[in-house]
């Protein structure tokens, strides 16, 4: 196929999705799920247009899923705008850290029980399909800065979080793969850099960032009158804390989880500080951005409340629409190669993962939590795997990871998360339904008793 043709199917392929967005939302299968089966056509498997080898190209690959990565972290980020004392902040760091090293850890005895695979690689397996993704778990996610439900929050800010603990875990299963000794002084260089430094410094980066940028971005607008769109501001941020992080060796991907965070803390402290006849107070709780019409960008009287909620709107905008171009490819190139990595033990071990050791570490770690039975079962369940797992094994496999072994482990994790977005794409709609309709059944129950 020739460049015309590539762009005619593109252009096709993304014209059928919007024109069929209504059905896909009330359909069984996600939009996502509809990506994988276009790759998958086009792929070897079908139509063999086109072949795509993600370790083949690692370095490549790498890249791109990072860039997708910091796109979906920072927007998930700035969609967060419970205060950090709200128990679902609390709930998403077990999740992100407990029950993740709890993951991991029953996932790297799974595999080395069921394969024979050596510790390192039966750990690099582990650290690779723990993470829950945030790139595909839009259905799951916050849908805006005003969802406080307590699931899609605990799950956001898991997905936002749990790269501070696996990814980690990935770079010390590479280096006893590559022939690290686990001395003393081994362990402690990893503990004390690659895990407390690359988690507090990210963090404090991306955060710091987030915040003095978005205060810069408001006063500048609001001194200048300064109307215009300003899209890429949402790049610049993910593309500053990201780069900044890794430059200090810290996690490049909290940095661009904690920008967003702290881009929506600088709009929290201009609504809190707002004079009244900026703000009237029925919007005093409101989020800036909602206060503001983008398609009237006049700022008149609003003074920096108007400022911020331009800057937050603008970033939100850009930042969604740069994650689900991305996402979309992304899952189309999974769809295509595929047909090279298919193995059928990863299903096994796909069931493993989603039916006893994600919902029993889930379980484990939010004990104490006074989260509802239904709840924790939920989020046990909604795990879902995706962009994140790509990205770790173009990272194995640019520092050192190799061999037939190891390419066995690629293509069961390649499997394992093919089925996780089938499987809970599939399973999703249904249950956040049910969840719905369970949820007002007893709100109407509580107003007529």
């Amino acid at each position: 196929m020739g460049f015309l043709a590539w762009t005619a199917l593109t252009g096709g392929l993304l014209l059928l999705m919007s024109l069929s967005s209504s059905w896909i939302h009330r359909g069984p299968v996600t939009s996502f799920g509809l990506y994988l089966i276009a790759g998958i056509i086009i792929g070897p498997w079908v139509l063999d247009l086109t072949r795509v080898d993600i370790i083949g190209q690692p370095e490549l690959a790498a890249h791109i899923t990072e860039i997708t990565m910091a796109a979906s972290l920072f927007i998930t980020g700035l969609k967060l705008r419970l205060p950090f004392r709200d128990n679902s902040w609390r709930v998403g760091f077990r999740l992100a850290f407990p029950a993740m090293l709890l993951t991991v850890g029953a996932m790297t005895l799974v595999i080395h029980t069921l394969t024979s695979f050596n510790w390192p690689l039966s750990l690099a397996f582990a650290a690779i399909i723990a993470p829950t993704d945030p790139v595909l778990a839009s259905l799951i996610s916050v849908n805006d800065a005003r969802d406080d439900d307590s699931l899609r929050v605990a799950l956001s800010s898991e997905a936002g979080m749990n790269d501070g603990s696996a990814l980690p875990l990935l770079l010390l299963a590479v280096l006893l793969f590559t022939g690290q000794q686990p001395d003393a002084h081994f362990l402690a260089h990893w503990a004390i850099v690659d895990v407390i430094w690359a988690i507090g410094m990210g963090l404090a980066v991306g955060f710091l960032l987030g915040r003095m940028i978005g205060v810069l971005a408001t006063y500048l607008r609001n001194a200048n009158k300064d109307v215009a769109p300003n899209d890429f501001l949402a790049l610049a941020l993910m593309a500053l804390s990201y780069a900044a992080a890794q430059y200090m060796d810290a996690s490049g991907f909290l940095a661009a989880f904690a920008a967003g965070v702290g881009l929506r803390r600088a709009e929290l402290g201009f609504i809190r500080n707002a004079p009244a006849e900026h703000l009237p107070e029925d919007d005093r709780c409101a989020p800036a951005e909602e206060l503001v019409n983008p398609n009237v960008r006049a700022i008149g009287d609003g003074g920096l409340v108007k400022s911020v909620g331009l800057v937050v709107s603008d970033a939100l905008f850009f930042g969604d629409t740069i994650e689900r171009l991305l996402a979309a490819g992304m899952v189309i190139v999974l769809g295509i190669t595929l047909a090279d990595h298919w193995n059928s033990y990863g299903l096994l071990l796909a069931l493993i993962l989603f039916f006893i050791v994600r919902p029993l570490a889930v379980w484990l770690a939010t004990i104490g939590t006074g989260m509802p039975r239904i709840r924790r079962l939920l989020i046990g369940w909604l795990g879902i795997r995706g962009i994140g797992s790509i990205n770790y094994i173009a990272f194995a496999w640019v520092h050192g990871m190799g061999g037939e072994e190891a390419r066995t482990m690629v293509d069961m994790a390649l499997t394992l998360v093919v089925t996780s977005i089938v499987v809970h794409g599939i399973t999703v709609t249904p249950l956040l339904n049910w969840r719905t309709a369970r949820l007002s059944a007893r709100q109407q129950d509580k107003e007529n008793g």
